[in-house]
């Protein structure tokens, strides 16, 4: 508001991050579609901002065809430029079920602190983040089985190769930029301990489904996926999008 009282050309979206394993596992508990629950969920929040008057350009969401266009793109983006690597998973797999475990899929005792209900990818107790197949006594969320550990082909972002570009722009971005004390110990600490290769693939139905030949039963991890939301928003908004998102000197 402050920027349109100052006739600043401004651009306010956001919306619902639909996709990932968090929507699937509350979609069972509801007994609803993914896609069901999604549509119940962003007409309540868009209702909610309206109440409160929040005045969005676009209040959008993530399961959109432009979503699926733009996160591809980028992908093939990456993918010819060297930027992605492929690597195989231990993962949990229910064979009850019949399906590879995503983290929030599996529950079990925490290898740091004993907490017993641990989620596979962090614990909610002593905060440290696990590998679901790090887990003591796993078991599987939807049917209480016992999963076993399966290897799986990943396809992750070679964050190594972006690291000495990364250093130099945070050095540049540092001394000019606002970040707070906060934002700048997390970043040296990814730093001082080197970047990892990072998964950007899921053995999963409910997402953005990876266009790559061998990968094509897989879809985008929601974390890939969801921050590509602002751009594909803004997309639904305009077919101008592309200057707003690819204008440095603004």
């Amino acid at each position: 508001r402050y920027c349109r009282l100052r006739n600043w050309n401004t651009l306010f979206v956001c919306g619902t991050d639909e996709y990932g394993t968090a929507t699937e596992t509350r979609a069972l508990e509801e007994g609803l579609s993914p896609q069901e629950l999604c549509d119940r969920y962003h007409a309540l929040h868009a209702d909610i901002y309206a109440w409160f008057r929040i005045s969005f350009d676009h209040f959008g969401r993530t399961t959109t065809p432009q979503q699926t266009r733009i996160a591809q793109d980028i992908f093939q983006r990456l993918l010819a430029q060297g930027f992605l690597l492929q690597d195989t998973l231990e993962q949990l797999r229910c064979e009850s079920c019949g399906r590879y475990l995503a983290d929030r899929f599996v529950e079990g005792t925490c290898p740091f602190c004993g907490y017993a209900e641990a989620r596979g990818d962090q614990c909610d107790k002593c905060g440290k983040l696990i590998n679901a197949v790090e887990l003591k006594n796993p078991q599987c969320k939807v049917c209480r089985g016992t999963p076993v550990v399966t290897p799986t082909q990943h396809l992750f972002l070679d964050l190594p190769k972006l690291e000495g570009r990364l250093e130099a722009w945070l050095e540049r971005s540092w001394a000019t930029g606002d970040w707070t004390a906060n934002a700048r110990h997390i970043t040296r600490t990814w730093l001082r301990d080197g970047l990892k290769p990072r998964c950007i693939t899921r053995d999963l139905t409910w997402g953005t489904p990876v266009p790559l030949d061998g990968f094509r039963d897989k879809v985008f991890y929601v974390w890939f996926d969801a921050p590509i939301g602002y751009l594909s928003i803004t997309a639904n908004y305009t077919d101008q999008w592309e200057r707003w998102w690819k204008n440095p000197q603004q």
